[in-house]
C-alpha cells in the first residue's frame, strides 16, 4: 500500500513539471507576452489606400533571439486557423516591448469579429489585443475597392408597372479592367437601400426593385463600409399603364450630322424594341441607337409587366437635291447629240463636281452639264456652311443603237466624239467578274469587280510614236481569260 501511494506521488510530481517546464525557459523564467491596447484603433479598414498598422507588447523570459509576429483569427474569432499578417517591420525594439509593423493580407475574408494576438517563435502566445474600445474583437477587411460606382447604366429614374420589376444591377463596362468597378471583383458584396433604409438580405450585384422609392448600392464591408464607396440613385415611379415614352436626339431635332450621326435615347425601361418607319431595326434593343438619317422612329419600352411606346419625327439639317436623269438605268444619246443634266437642291451656297469614269471633269462646277461623250458619270453635291453635308447622283451615259457586245474587243479608237471605250460582254459586268489591266510595262491601270466599260478615262492616255498595248485579265466563276488591247487615234 505505501509502495503505490509513493508511486502516485512521484507520477504527480513528474506531470507539474512537465506542466511547469512548458510556461518557463531553461533559466526556470516563465515567459509572458502582454499586449498594450491599440490607441485610437477601433478597426482594421485596409485598402490599396492604407494597409500599416502596429502593434505594442511587452514580453519577459524569452532567451535572445526569439522573434515576434502579428497573428490574425479567422473570420469567425478563432485561433484555431490564424490569418498570418504580413510583419513590415520592428520599431522601438527593447529587451522588453516591441512594437512590431504589419499589414493585413489583400485576400483578407472580411469580418467584424476578428481578434488579434502576438506569437513568439519558441509558441508562446498572448492573450488577445484590446482595441481602444476595450474590445477584443473588432472588425478586419481588407477593401478591394474604394471609390464610387454606378447601377442600371448611369441612369438616374425609372418606371415600373403593377406587379413588375426593373433590374438594378451594379455597371461593369470594362470588365477586363480590374478595379474600374466593384463588379470586378467576385468576393465583394452588397448592401442596397430603399429611401436610405437597408433592404435586408440582398447583397449581390443585382437588386430586383418592384416598388417606387429612391434605390442605391453600397459595397458592403461591414463596420469598415464607407458612405463614399456608394453608388448613384435610381428614382422609380409606378404607372399602370407603363408611361409616356420620351425619345431625346443628342444633336437635336432637327440635327446636323457630322457623319456619324444623332444618338437617340428612351426612357429608361427593362428591355427596348426599335423601329424606323414602322419597321422593326435589326440588331436594336438598347437604351440608346444611333440615326444618320431622317424618318419617325418609335421605341417599345418593356417597364416590366407594361410596354409603353415613344416617338420622334427625326428631321436633318441637311438639303435636298434631285436630278433630271436616269440614275438606275443607261440615258441613251445618238451620236452627235448631247444630254443635258441638271441638279436642283436647296443647299446652302452649293459646290458641285462632277466626275466620268472617276476622274473629275476639268471646269464642271456648276449645277448643269451638257454631255455629249459615253460613259460613267458622277456628280457630289456639298453644302460647306452651316450644317455641313453631301449628296451624290451616279449615273450612265450610253450610245443610243450602241450594238451589244459579244466578244472581247483586242483594238479601241478614240476617234470618235463618244469617246470610245474598251467594253466587255454584259456576262461579266457583276461584282463576281474581276477584270484587271495591265500596261506594257506591268504597271496596273484597272483592278476591279463589276465592270462597266469605262475604260480608258479621257486623257489618260499618253500617245507617242506608236500606239499603246495593254493587257487584260478577266476572272470570273466560268475561268480565266487573257489578252491584249491595242489603243489607237
Amino acid at each position: 500500500m505505501i509502495r503505490k501511494t509513493t508511486l502516485s506521488v512521484y507520477r504527480f510530481i513528474l506531470f507539474f513539471s512537465i506542466i511547469f517546464f512548458t510556461k518557463t525557459n531553461f533559466y526556470g523564467q516563465t515567459q509572458t507576452i502582454v499586449p498594450q491596447p491599440l490607441e485610437g484603433l477601433d478597426k482594421l479598414c485596409a485598402g490599396p489606400s492604407f494597409n500599416e498598422y502596429f502593434a505594442t507588447f511587452t514580453y519577459v523570459g524569452f532567451p535572445d533571439g526569439t522573434t515576434f509576429e502579428v497573428e490574425l483569427s479567422d473570420k469567425l474569432g478563432s485561433f484555431t486557423t490564424p490569418t498570418p499578417t504580413q510583419k513590415l517591420g520592428v520599431v522601438n525594439n527593447s529587451t522588453t516591448q516591441q512594437t512590431i509593423r504589419f499589414s493585413v493580407p489583400t485576400s483578407l475574408a472580411g469580418s467584424d469579429i476578428y481578434s488579434l494576438r502576438i506569437k513568439s517563435s519558441t509558441g508562446s502566445v498572448s492573450t488577445r489585443f484590446k482595441n481602444s474600445s476595450d474590445n477584443t474583437s473588432f472588425a478586419a477587411y481588407y477593401k478591394s475597392y474604394e471609390s464610387s460606382f454606378t447601377i442600371f447604366k448611369k441612369n438616374t429614374t425609372a418606371i415600373i408597372c403593377s406587379g413588375g420589376s426593373v433590374s438594378l444591377t451594379v455597371d461593369n463596362d470594362t470588365p477586363t479592367v480590374v478595379g474600374s468597378s466593384p463588379e470586378t471583383y467576385p468576393n465583394i458584396k452588397y448592401r442596397w437601400y430603399k429611401d436610405d433604409v437597408l433592404i435586408a438580405g440582398q447583397s449581390s450585384k443585382t437588386l430586383a426593385a418592384n416598388a417606387p422609392g429612391t434605390y442605391y448600392s453600397q459595397v458592403d464591408y461591414g463596420l469598415c463600409s464607407e458612405p463614399n464607396i456608394t453608388s448613384n440613385r435610381v428614382v422609380i415611379t409606378s404607372s399602370s399603364s407603363g408611361s409616356a415614352v420620351t425619345v431625346n436626339s443628342s444633336l437635336g431635332n432637327p440635327f446636323c450630322s457630322t457623319g456619324t450621326g444623332t444618338i437617340l435615347t428612351s426612357t429608361a425601361g427593362n428591355s427596348y424594341v426599335w423601329k424606323k418607319n414602322g419597321t422593326v431595326i435589326n440588331g436594336a434593343t438598347t437604351r440608346s441607337i444611333n440615326a444618320n438619317e431622317s424618318g419617325i422612329y418609335t421605341v417599345d419600352v418593356d417597364f416590366g409587366g407594361c410596354v409603353a411606346t415613344g416617338t420622334i419625327d427625326l428631321k436633318s439639317n441637311g438639303f435636298a437635291a434631285s436630278i433630271n436623269v436616269d440614275v438606275d438605268n443607261d440615258n441613251k444619246i445618238a451620236e452627235g447629240e448631247s444630254l443635258n443634266v441638271a441638279i436642283t437642291t436647296d443647299a446652302t451656297t452649293p459646290v458641285f463636281e462632277w466626275y466620268l469614269n472617276n476622274s473629275i471633269i476639268s471646269g464642271a462646277n456648276t449645277a448643269t452639264l451638257n454631255i455629249e461623250k459615253r460613259g460613267t458619270y458622277k456628280v457630289i453635291i456639298s453644302q460647306n456652311t452651316g450644317c455641313l453635308a453631301s449628296k451624290e447622283f451616279t449615273f450612265r451615259v450610253s450610245l443610243e443603237g450602241e450594238s451589244v457586245v459579244t466578244k472581247i474587243a483586242n483594238i479601241i479608237s478614240l476617234s470618235s466624239n463618244l469617246y470610245n471605250v474598251w467594253d466587255i460582254p454584259s456576262e461579266y459586268k457583276n461584282p463576281e467578274t474581276q477584270v484587271i489591266i495591265l500596261s506594257s510595262n506591268g504597271d496596273m491601270v484597272v483592278d476591279t469587280v463589276n465592270y462597266q466599260g469605262d475604260w480608258p478615262v479621257p486623257g489618260s492616255l499618253d500617245f507617242k510614236n506608236i500606239n499603246p498595248v495593254y493587257y487584260y485579265v478577266i476572272k470570273s466563276g466560268t475561268g480565266e481569260k487573257k489578252g491584249s488591247i491595242t489603243v489607237i487615234k
